[in-house]
């Protein structure tokens, strides 16, 4: 369950910017909210939307939980010893290129809440710590200075050799983990299991491949056929891959085992086949026909992606970020995404929704609370700032989507675009 995110010095976030899922003290609608005795309001969000012009940082901010997930999962086995850290700091002030990337984050495990983070330059890890918040003090776990380490008496494992293993530009969790140690590697498959969403432009087969690895949920298209789509079923077909292409994709493979750090691979029975999805739609006559996913608007396309990442998420109490919500997508489906999330039914296992969007229309709903309603606004500086519904004086009732129009909290374009063109003419 994901607690709390915190960054520095990331692409367009230049000064600390925080966002957390502790529900505030509103009186909102409670019934969705997810019990936790490890905030002090007792309970955290199922959902977080977040709102912005173009171009405010939206994006850049959630970009910047997977860039942590990133070097989490990759930074002891991919690159180049010696390498350095492939961060994005702030490029509109070049002071801030020498001052270091910083990323903490606290979720809970088993009932335990971690606080976890570390900085970096671009040549190596600056520092890093972790902490376990059993009650009400934290106790440390590890904390790392470059390359001295101290580690607390609930941390067993041959921790000292996992340090010696840990270069200067690699994350000693991720090392860690690379060993096998019991304690951490479940840590470090809380990063593994974040499922993320960013292409707003969703192929055929990008959308077969998602609904096959999820396990080809039925949910998903009972999800489809209750939104109008016209599909009511789906059937598999495979076929064998000629060899030439599977030479190619070997050589593929094997590019991106070295881009990762990782092998990449394939399931020994999809060696040879691959597998295509198409989806049925009720015909003349009652028949079925069916479709190749090429074929479905952008927005089944896209829906097919979404929902099976979704239901995989809910199913296992997992935290999922889409970007662009609404790209592709009427306002209905994306209230219909978020309300998953917000349903006490749906949602039984904690799992978390971060999305960013454009649509005003999910303001009005009434599965969401004002502390759920997050923006992304730029400063005078272009550095992305971040902040919720709940920091500005609104009452319960207010109608939120008017005022965020008319500008009332910020975060939205400040000029008129139409004007400033005609004033040329």
């Amino acid at each position: 369950m994901l607690l709390r995110f915190g960054v520095e010095n990331h692409l367009s976030v230049s000064r600390r910017q925080e966002m957390s899922f502790a529900a505030s003290t509103l009186k909102d609608r409670r019934e969705a909210l997810i019990p936790c005795g490890a905030v002090d309001s007792g309970a955290v969000l199922p959902a977080v939307v977040i709102y912005g012009a173009n171009a405010s940082g939206k994006t850049n901010f959630v970009n910047a939980i997977s860039a942590m997930r990133n070097l989490v999962l990759w930074s002891q086995t991919g690159g180049e010893p010696g390498g350095g850290v492939p961060r994005k700091e702030f490029r509109l002030d070049p002071r801030w290129s020498e001052r270091p990337s910083c990323f903490d984050i606290d979720f809970l495990i088993d009932g335990i809440r971690y606080h976890y983070g570390f900085e970096a330059t671009d040549e190596e890890f600056t520092s890093e710590w972790l902490y376990e918040i059993p009650k009400a003090h934290r106790r440390k776990v590890f904390e790392r200075d470059r390359n001295k380490f101290e580690f607390g008496r609930s941390l067993r494992g041959q921790n000292s050799v996992i340090a010696g293993l840990t270069r200067p530009d690699s994350l000693f969790l991720s090392a860690a983990a690379q060993t096998g140690h019991a304690k951490l590697s479940r840590l470090y498959r809380y990063f593994q299991d974040m499922t993320f969403t960013s292409s707003t432009s969703t192929l055929g087969v990008e959308a077969s491949v998602r609904f096959t690895e999820a396990g080809a949920d039925d949910r998903v298209i009972e999800f489809l056929k209750a939104i109008n789509t016209g599909v009511i079923g789906y059937k598999r077909n495979e076929r064998e891959i000629p060899a030439e292409t599977q030479k190619v994709r070997n050589e593929l493979l094997a590019v991106l085992s070295t881009a990762t750090g990782g092998k990449v691979t394939v399931e020994p029975e999809e060696e040879e086949r691959a597998v295509q999805i198409e989806l049925a739609h009720r015909g003349a006559g009652g028949k079925d026909v069916h479709f190749d996913l090429r074929l479905e608007s952008a927005g089944t396309r896209r829906l097919v992606v979404i929902l099976s990442q979704a239901f995989r998420a809910l199913d296992r109490g997992l935290p999922i970020i889409v970007d662009e919500l609404d790209a592709s997508l009427h306002t209905y489906a994306s209230e219909a995404v978020v309300r998953l999330f917000c349903s006490p039914l749906a949602n039984r296992k904690g799992a978390q929704l971060i999305a960013t969007t454009h649509d005003t229309n999910l303001m009005l709903s009434r599965e969401l609370r004002r502390d759920q309603l997050w923006f992304a606004e730029k400063s005078a500086e272009g550095a992305t700032e971040m902040f919720s519904l709940s920091d500005i004086r609104t009452r319960k009732g207010d109608n939120i989507e008017l005022g965020y129009l008319q500008g009332r909290f910020g975060a939205v374009p400040t000029n008129d675009p139409v004007a400033a063109i005609l004033e040329t003419v």
